[in-house]
């Protein structure tokens, strides 16, 4: 391949990755935006602050059952779709019968879950709610490998609105506390189910007779493997909730559901970090996937740039959570506590998901399992003596080394993988720097507000370049001609510079 082709080519993959990034960013960001406006909202609709830590654990509930009904398959959905030699037909009905079964296996196995904590009172709609999602997330995965990446956005825009409609409804309206919390979500799964269904004509890809059997265990022999390492992303993101309730209850006067209430509303704002991985994610995992020549180079250029917009981000939230964490409730503002190093370990996380798309492109899962095995029982042990130590905020040291180990041992396996690299001397001056910015906040020093407004800016200008980079990509997807022009501008004078 001539130089001029391969610009032309490694151009056109930039180009089709900030396309998509694009498109999925009005569907991903519309849902998690949703998040961003219920928090808030939650703190003022709900009587108690232990009445939101119950809801929280509820649905943390129905996420631990999730990989155990849906099998991992969601991963497998995509992955196996994209491959041209496969039947989407085959495909989308294999999906749908492992879904199918193991929430029949799960119904066989109330009688014994009934006696777990609160599920003889709430485990119908727990239930229902763990159906809803695999279902829902069996469709959005098959459209996105159908690559119907509009659809795909129109649906999140619908599922969002729809949401928060019977938050309003259930939540201020009828005032059903956790009941309508958990049907707030279920509703608006089956608004995103039944609209994919009718606009994307998926019953054409029911197809009951002659099953290919040997794909679906190919299909099942990769997504098996995620089970475990879906439950050990769980125990490392919910499991602090449940020690935090368990270790803290009647710490300062505070029952442990209270507690857990005030750390989940600690993920508000590491929820921006989250939305703009999952944003990408969506859009990567296309790229990823179909994107064969140039591989390496590729991963590495495009982590590079996306860590450098990670970490600014990460430095400005933590100095502008304390402000920003006035605008809920006023006993909810001490959960500012937990935010730095959650919003620390949202960057972690991020990133680990970045990395698993080098496990789904060489079809390794059982490695993502590992490494995820690893951060989950460190993550454990961690938190029973941080929290010992330390109070509830110790569960937020715990989350953010947990998913730092599982960084470090994904970024070894990339560069033995495929040959990327992560620069590990950078990331480790973004880190500390971070950890410094956390801890001069939460030691509340004086001034701490100009200290960490000083940290940030020198966290921005360290990774100008690689925000740069992401911005010269999506600025003429965004703004056409304009952004051409601007980018040549700003190319221009960084030149001279």
């Amino acid at each position: 391949m001539s130089l001029e082709n391969e610009k032309k080519a490694g151009g056109d993959k930039y180009s089709k990755l900030a396309g998509n990034t694009i498109i999925f960013a009005i569907s991903s960001f519309s849902s998690k935006l949703l998040t961003l406006i219920v928090q808030p909202f939650l703190t003022y609709a709900m009587a108690e602050i232990s009445d939101l830590g119950l809801s929280k654990i509820l649905s943390q509930y129905a996420n631990l059952l999730i990989p155990f009904v849906s099998m991992g398959m969601s991963n497998a959905i995509i992955r196996f779709g994209l491959d041209k030699g496969n039947s989407e037909k085959q495909v989308f009905t294999n999906g749908l019968l492992t879904i199918l079964g193991g929430f029949g296996i799960l119904v066989l196995c109330w009688p014994v879950a009934q006696f777990l904590p609160d599920m003889a009172q709430y485990g119908l709609l727990i239930y229902i709610y763990v159906l809803m999602s695999c279902l829902r997330t069996l469709c959005t995965q098959f459209v996105r490998s159908r690559q119907w990446n509009k659809l795909v956005a129109v649906d999140g825009v619908l599922c969002t609105v729809a949401t928060m409609a019977f938050y309003v409804l259930y939540l201020v309206g009828f005032r059903w506390g956790a009941n309508g919390y958990l049907l707030a979500i279920i509703s608006g799964d089956f608004v995103s189910v039944l609209f994919l269904m009718l606009t994307g004509k998926l019953w054409n890809f029911i197809e009951l007779k002659g099953l290919n059997k040997t794909l679906w265990k190919q299909m099942l022999r990769f997504s098996l493997p995620m089970i475990p390492a879906q439950i050990s992303f769980w125990i490392i993101n919910a499991s602090d909730l449940f020690f935090v309730r368990e270790m803290c209850d009647g710490l300062d006067g505070h029952s442990g559901d209270a507690w857990s209430g005030l750390l989940s509303t600690g993920y508000f704002l590491p929820t921006i970090l989250t939305t703009l991985g999952l944003i990408f994610y969506d859009a990567w995992q296309l790229s990823a996937v179909t994107e064969e020549e140039g591989r390496a180079k590729f991963f590495t250029q495009i982590f590079r740039t996306y860590s450098s917009v990670l970490f600014c981000c990460a430095a400005g939230i933590i100095w502008l959570c304390r402000p920003v964490m006035h605008i809920m409730k006023a006993n909810y503002y001490y959960a500012w506590h937990f935010v730095p190093f959650l919003v620390m370990a949202s960057t972690c996380s991020c990133f680990n998901q970045f990395m698993n798309s080098v496990y789904v492109v060489n079809k390794k899962s059982q490695r993502s399992m590992v490494t995820m095995m690893a951060g989950a029982v460190s993550n454990c042990i961690m938190n029973y003596f941080f929290i010992k130590w330390w109070g509830p905020v110790g569960a937020t040291y715990a989350s953010f080394l947990g998913l730092g180990l599982v960084f470090t041992l994904r970024a070894i396996d990339a560069h033995g993988m495929i040959g990327m690299r992560v620069h590990p001397g950078r990331v480790l001056v973004n880190a500390a720097a971070l950890v410094f910015e956390a801890f001069v906040l939460l030691a509340e020093t004086p001034l701490y507000g100009l200290w960490t407004g000083l940290i940030t800016a020198l966290i921005i200008l360290y990774n100008f370049s690689g925000v740069w980079g992401m911005a010269r990509i999506l600025l003429p997807k965004i703004l056409g001609r304009r952004g051409k022009a601007l980018v040549a501008v700003v190319d221009g004078w960084m030149t001279k510079k």
